[in-house]
């Protein structure tokens, strides 16, 4: 019987070995499926938290049938709603900015150009130490501008094979966002049957012991990962703001299209308001190149600012994860998972950190009533 064990096992070894590149690649087909589940499931935690703040303004105390009937319909499409809103504006407010500042950029660039080799073709014969360093590399003007206008066309060429992919991508994206959409407005829709289905499965599998750890366990990544969401949000608005007002008081072009985008941008923990930061100077850049330098400097010392005084506050204290573990959870994410990472990071952490902290104090508590 105990050979039969072994040879089975080694029979089915055997053939994943043999098959394991069409396994991991069912595999891979099977996650990629998943995707927009998972991203709907996602969706339908964020749109949660908003839906139940409209659910207790919506007319709580009617008696009115109709009223508590279409409460959650009208509380779902008003989260959709307002979210969507958020991201008009924002684009409206960002975007058109955001290109003019490129073009301005693009369009500098040729005259740019033109001008170095207007300067160095007229100041050769002024200047001995350019005409001898011209004669030496043997540059040849004429060929310099074959060569930009080479590797203006190929650039041309590569634009438009990145177009057409990222139009394919975006297609693609579109369709598994309306699927996530759909599943996320369903599982709002039925999150109390769906939750008495799991728990109606957990009873029948499992000992009473076992589900109240595990109901222990997912209120904690709950209350982690939604006061994490709401802190964060609330942090992205202030550091946006104090930005904006800033930059109106020191006279910086652009006040409130670098306060929206550092907003944004600021929902990334930590580091986010530093690329916003990044994108500004860029957009202020074509106003004012010492602008930019100063803006830079301006929005490093605000987020000091915010980093030691104002997330630690908001955030740090709504999650009870102390600063140090917030920075190395952060830096850890983002080595495994870019900017993802990142995100999930700080509530994984902060799950851990209570989970963490409550056993030891349980075990604590354990050995203190032993010895008594």
């Amino acid at each position: 019987m105990d050979i039969a064990k072994y040879l089975f096992l080694a029979l089915f070894v055997v053939l994943v070995v043999k098959y394991s590149e069409n396994i991991f690649s069912k595999i891979g087909n099977i996650s990629s499926a998943t995707v927009p589940l998972i991203s709907g499931l996602a969706m339908a935690y964020v749109l949660n938290i908003l839906m139940k703040k409209l659910e207790k303004i919506y007319f709580p105390k009617s008696k009115n049938e109709i009223i508590n009937k279409s409460r959650r319909a009208v509380c779902i499409f008003l989260a959709i709603l307002l979210i969507i809103l958020i991201l008009v504006i924002v684009a409206l407010i960002v975007i058109p900015e955001l290109v003019n500042a490129i073009s301005v950029i693009i369009t500098a660039i040729p005259k740019s150009v033109e001008d170095i080799i207007n300067f160095i073709d007229t100041n050769s014969d002024k200047y001995e130490v350019i005409e001898n360093t011209l004669t030496t590399m043997q540059i040849d003007i004429n060929e310099i501008s074959r060569g930009v206008m080479t590797f203006a066309s190929s650039l041309l060429t590569g634009v438009l094979n990145s177009i057409i992919l990222f139009a394919s991508t975006m297609a693609n994206s579109l369709v598994n966002f309306i699927i996530s959409l759909v599943f996320a407005i369903y599982a709002l829709a039925n999150k109390e049957k769906l939750s008495y289905q799991i728990k109606k499965v957990m009873k029948a599998f499992l000992k009473n012991k076992s589900i109240e750890k595990i109901n222990y366990v997912f209120h904690v990544i709950n209350e982690s990962f939604s006061n994490f969401i709401v802190g964060q949000c609330v942090e992205a608005i202030i550091i946006g703001g104090l930005c904006t007002a800033g930059m109106f008081v020191f006279s910086f072009p652009y006040a409130v299209t670098v306060g929206v985008f550092i907003s944004v941008t600021a929902l990334i923990p930590i580091v986010g308001a530093y690329l916003g930061a990044a994108l500004g100077a860029f957009i202020i850049l074509t106003v004012s190149p010492l602008k930019a330098v100063l803006f830079l400097l301006y929005i490093t010392i605000l987020q000091q600012l915010e980093n030691t005084l104002i997330y630690p506050k908001v955030v740090g204290s709504s999650i009870g994860l102390p600063g140090i573990w917030v920075f190395a959870a952060i830096t850890l994410g983002a080595g495994l998972g870019g900017i993802v990472g990142m995100l999930l990071s700080v509530p994984v952490a902060a799950t851990i950190y209570k989970l963490f902290v409550d056993k030891v104090n349980k075990r604590l508590i354990e050995q203190e009533m032993k010895k008594e």
